[in-house]
C-alpha cells in the first residue's frame, strides 16, 4: 500500500470513527427521555444516583486507557506482544480490584447518598469493571494500527445493546408492576451486557486480524514495566479527564443532593422526585455538548499540524478561531435552550417542573464548550498536568459547594455550584494558555457581533413565543403538543436570527467558516446575506 493511500484509508477511518462517536453521543443523550417516561421522576432519579459510578468505568476506558494504549505501543521500542502482555495483566489486577472495590463498598456508597436500596445497582454496575481491560487493550492497539473502523464498529454496538436493554428491559419490568429500582438494576446492567457485547465484537474482529491476547508473563524487565504502567496511568488519566469532568460533577451530586435534601426537612419521596426533575438537565446539557464539541474538536488538529511545522501564526489563528467557535456555540446553545426550556422540558419530560432551576443548570454548556477544546489544545501544545490539575480543582470547587449553596438555595444551589466550578476552571485554563502562549483570543468585533446576535436570537424568540402560543390557546392544542411545537419552531427561529446576525457582523470569515463541518454552507448564506446588504 502506497503512503498517499495509506494516509487517505486512514483519514476516512477518522472521519467514521468521529460519525461513530456523534452517533453515540446522541443516542445517549436521546434515550433518557423515553427512559423516564417510562418510569417518572422517582425512577429517573434512582438511576442517574448510579450511572455516574458506572459511567466512570466506561468515559475512562474509551475516551482516555485505548488512547493512551495506542500511545505507549506506537512510542515504546518494546515488542507489540511482550507489551500488551504486560498492559493486560496489569489492567486484569486493576479491574479486578475496582469491581471488588465497588462492590464491597456499595453499602458504604449507598449510605452516602442516604437511600440503600441503591446497594443491588452498584453492585450490578460494579461488573463492568471486568471489561475494562479487554475493550481497553483492542480499542488501544487498533487505534495504534490505525485500524479505526473496527473502533467505531465496537463504539456502535456497546451503545445500541446498551439502550436496547434499557429501554425494552425497563418497559417489561413496568408492565409486570415490578419497583422502580428493579427497573433501574435492570438499565444498570443493560450498560454492562452493551460493554459485554463490545469486548465480543472487538474479540472477533481482532481475532479475525491476527491479534491475540496473552497473560503470560513478559520478558520485559519489571522495572521496565513499571515505568511503562506509570505513563499509561498517566497519558489515561489526563486524556480522558476533560471528558470526565462532566460525569465527576454528575458523581458529586450523586453523593450529596439528595441527602442534604432529605436533612433540610424534605420528605423521602419530595427528594427523590425533586433530585429525578434536576437530572433532566443532564440529557440538555449534552444537546449543547454534542454541537460545540463536534465543530471545536474538528480545529484541534490543525493547531497540532501547525506547531509541527512551526507554524506560530496559523497556530495562533487557529486557537482563536477555536475558542470563538466555542464562545459562539456554548453561548448560543446555552440561551437558546434557556430561552425554551418550560416547553422544552414539558415537551421531553410531561411537565415543566424545575424550570428555572434547569435554566441554571444549562449554563455549564458554555463552561463546558471552552473547557474540552482548551484542554485540546493544550494536550496538544505538550501540556498534561497543569490543565489536569485545574480541572481537579474544578472538581473541588464543587465538591465544597454543593451542601453549603443546596442548604442557601435548595436544589438551585447545586446548578450554581456547578457553574461556580466550571467557571473556574474554565477562566483558570484561559489564563494558562495565555501564559504559555500568548495570545489575544477574541477580538471586539467579534464580541460586539456575538453579543448582538445573542440579543437577536432572544428577541426573536420571544415574540415568536407569544405568538405561537396565543395561537395554539386559540385552537385548544393540548399542553405537551403545544409545548412541543413551540419548543421546535422556537429552536428553528433562534437559530436562524443568531447565524443571520452573526453573518451579517461578519464575526467569523469566509475562510473560517470553511474549516468547519459544513462550515462552507454557513460561508455561502453569510456571502449571500452581505451581498443583499450591500
Amino acid at each position: 500500500m502506497s503512503k498517499s493511500s495509506g494516509m487517505k484509508e486512514y483519514a476516512q477511518g477518522v472521519m467514521i470513527l468521529t460519525l461513530a462517536m456523534l452517533f453515540v453521543k446522541v443516542l445517549s443523550m436521546v434515550y433518557r427521555i423515553p427512559f423516564q417516561n417510562l418510569v417518572g421522576d422517582e425512577g429517573f432519579y434512582i438511576y442517574q444516583q448510579v450511572y455516574p459510578f458506572v459511567a466512570v468505568f466506561v468515559t475512562w476506558t474509551a475516551s482516555g486507557l485505548a488512547i493512551a494504549i495506542s500511545r505507549v505501543l506506537t512510542e515504546s521500542n518494546e515488542p507489540w506482544d511482550e507489551l500488551m502482555r504486560v498492559i493486560l495483566r496489569y489492567l486484569c489486577m486493576l479491574a479486578l480490584v475496582l469491581f471488588i472495590g465497588l462492590y464491597s463498598l456499595s453499602s458504604f456508597f449507598a449510605s452516602i447518598m442516604g437511600d440503600m436500596g441503591l446497594v443491588p445497582l452498584l453492585k450490578a454496575g460494579s461488573y463492568i469493571a471486568l471489561t475494562i481491560p479487554f475493550l481497553a487493550l483492542y480499542k488501544g492497539h487498533a487505534q495504534a494500527v490505525g485500524d479505526l473502523n473496527i473502533v467505531a464498529k465496537s463504539q456502535v454496538a456497546e451503545q445500541v445493546v446498551r439502550v436496547a436493554i434499557i429501554l425494552m428491559g425497563t418497559w417489561f419490568v413496568m408492565r409486570l408492576g415490578a419497583s422502580l429500582y428493579v427497573a433501574g438494576e435492570v438499565a444498570t446492567i443493560g450498560t454492562v451486557l452493551g460493554e459485554v457485547v463490545g469486548v465480543l465484537l472487538l474479540y472477533i474482529l481482532m481475532r479475525k486480524k491476527g491479534v491475540r491476547m496473552s497473560l503470560k508473563r513478559s520478558t520485559i524487565p519489571r522495572a521496565r514495566q513499571h515505568h511503562l504502567m506509570k505513563r499509561l496511568a498517566i497519558y489515561s488519566i489526563g486524556i480522558s479527564l476533560s471528558s470526565l469532568l462532566l460525569i465527576l460533577f454528575q458523581l458529586v451530586d450523586s453523593l450529596t443532593i439528595f441527602r442534604a435534601l432529605v436533612d433540610s426537612g424534605m420528605s423521602v419521596g419530595e427528594a427523590m422526585i425533586e433530585k429525578g426533575i434536576y437530572d433532566r438537565g443532564q440529557p440538555l446539557v449534552q444537546v449543547g455538548l454534542v454541537l460545540a464539541s463536534s465543530l471545536t474538536m474538528a480545529i484541534v488538529p490543525f493547531i497540532t499540524t501547525a506547531m509541527k511545522q512551526h507554524d506560530k501564526e496559523d497556530a495562533a489563528h487557529y486557537m482563536r478561531l477555536t475558542y470563538s467557535i466555542s464562545i459562539l456555540v456554548g453561548v448560543a446553545a446555552a440561551v437558546g435552550l434557556i430561552l425554551v426550556m418550560p416547553y422544552m422540558n414539558e415537551m421531553m419530560f410531561k411537565t415543566d417542573a424545575l424550570s428555572g432551576v434547569l435554566r441554571l443548570f444549562v449554563l455549564q454548556i458554555v463552561w463546558l464548550s471552552i473547557i474540552m477544546p482548551m484542554m485540546a489544545v493544550l494536550q496538544g501544545l505538550g501540556y498534561t498536568k497543569h490543565p489536569s490539575l485545574l480541572l481537579i480543582g474544578g472538581l473541588i470547587v464543587k465538591l465544597l459547594c454543593n451542601d453549603v449553596f443546596i442548604q442557601w438555595f435548595g436544589i438551585a444551589g447545586a446548578a450554581l455550584a456547578s457553574n461556580v466550578g466550571l467557571g473556574f476552571t474554565a477562566l483558570l485554563l484561559i489564563r494558562f494558555l495565555k501564559k504559555v502562549y500568548p495570545i489575544s483570543l477574541v477580538s471586539p468585533t467579534f464580541t460586539r457581533g456575538a453579543l448582538l446576535a445573542t440579543l437577536a436570537m432572544t428577541f426573536a424568540v420571544e415574540i415568536w413565543i407569544v405568538g405561537i402560543t396565543f395561537m395554539c390557546a386559540t385552537y385548544a392544542i393540548p399542553p405537551r403538543i403545544t409545548a412541543t411545537i413551540t419548543a421546535l419552531t422556537a429552536v428553528f427561529v433562534g437559530a436562524f436570527a443568531f447565524l443571520t446576525v452573526s453573518a451579517k457582523r461578519e464575526v467569523l470569515s469566509i475562510e473560517d467558516w470553511s474549516v468547519l463541518p459544513l462550515g462552507r454552507r454557513v460561508a455561502a448564506f453569510q456571502l449571500y446575506v452581505n451581498r443583499v446588504k450591500k
